[in-house]
């Protein structure tokens, strides 16, 4: 009993000293070099901005209103078309049986007609003569005008073909580059379903959602600034729609920005930042001047927290989650989480963690 007793004893002595090891080790790690900034910039931004999309002005998915088998694709994503060039071919067997049954009854309803008004030419004649009654030049004027209709008929129904037709060779309505494609051949194309997606390259735009706080301040034909993020650019533009309701975009505005010049380097689909240049005077009377505002380089993202190092005591560093609100340029809004008298950290030369030791410099 006294040898266990004995061996528990050092075994604690031992696990106490490794411990004491590691706290020595953590206390022995030089304080980071750190720059702070100790009070959040209140001051307001010469403009608002807006996160949007760059689209082009043209887009279209093309689809058909008849069902058959794709029986080829004409197009690669990619691909530059010119407008009416064949995109997707369907199987029309259906419609080419269709249109013989037709063109068959045009040649019936044009015979049939050719010898109802070669009958009525002959009563006219026969009763400017006398010899035929006023009933039988009757019949003969319902019986052309029933011919008449008949061929009219069978032509408007070889127009019904031809129109349908035009959906099982599906063409591109403008000229552009096609984007997407939604079907192979063999699959089976069904009315509604999009088969090849097609933009237009010459002219791109930016829709932008703007909060009703701000759209008051956005005007048609207002120059603004485009910050694109993936390409680090900044390009120009004008405001050239404004929608007046937000009743289905919920409780936003779609504003359309058109760019001023066209890049290869920008292509549809990219995310961007749009600046609406505002006047302070308008600024200052609105709930914005009191905004508290923080370098957007400040932030620290773990998973979707994002959050910010602070100094307590003047030695430590601690991380306090965030709440942001809208971006101005290359800063952030902070909703909660952070008061301007505390100071946070905006950069380091050194890995920082919780509780790290830090120097202010």
């Amino acid at each position: 009993m006294k040898k266990i007793i004995a061996i528990a004893i050092l075994s604690s002595l031992i696990i106490t000293s490794c411990g004491g090891d590691k706290k020595e080790k953590t206390a022995e790690l030089p304080a980071i070099p750190v720059k702070v900034n100790g009070k959040l910039d209140t001051n307001n931004s010469p403009f608002v901005t807006a996160s949007g999309k760059i689209e082009a002005e043209n887009s279209a998915n093309l689809s058909t209103r008849m069902m058959g088998y794709v029986t080829k694709v004409h197009v690669k994503v990619g691909q530059n078309v010119r407008a009416g060039q064949l995109l997707v071919s369907v199987n029309n067997t259906d419609l080419q049986a269709k249109k013989a049954q037709v063109d068959a009854s045009i040649i019936q309803a044009q015979a049939a007609y050719n010898n109802a008004k070669k009958d009525y030419d002959r009563f006219v004649n026969l009763f400017a003569q006398q010899s035929a009654s006023q009933k039988e030049l009757d019949d003969m004027t319902a019986r052309y005008e029933m011919a008449k209709a008949g061929l009219e008929a069978a032509k408007q129904m070889r127009n019904e073909i031809q129109a349908q037709f035009s959906y099982s060779n599906i063409t591109a309505p403008f000229s552009g580059v096609v984007t997407n494609t939604f079907i192979k051949e063999g699959d089976m194309a069904n009315p509604g379903m999009p088969l090849v997606s097609v933009e237009g390259a010459s002219k791109l735009q930016v829709t932008a959602m703007v909060s009703e706080s701000d759209i008051a301040n956005v005007k048609q034909g207002m120059a603004v600034k485009i910050n694109i993020k993936s390409l680090n650019k900044v390009v120009s533009g004008r405001v050239s729609e404004i929608s007046l309701s937000a009743k289905n975009t919920g409780g936003q505005y779609l504003v359309k920005v058109n760019l001023d010049k066209s890049d290869k380097s920008i292509l549809s689909g990219m995310f961007v930042n749009v600046q609406f240049p505002v006047e302070k005077t308008a600024v200052t009377n609105t709930a914005s001047s009191e905004r508290l505002l923080i370098p957007s380089i400040a932030l620290v993202k773990q998973g979707q927290l994002t959050g910010v190092y602070t100094v307590v005591n003047g030695k430590t560093a601690i991380l306090r989650w965030l709440r942001l609100g809208k971006t101005y340029g290359n800063q952030i809004e902070v909703l909660s989480g952070l008061t301007a008298n505390e100071a946070y950290i905006i950069s380091a030369e050194g890995k920082l963690f919780n509780g790290a030791k830090v120097n202010v410099q």
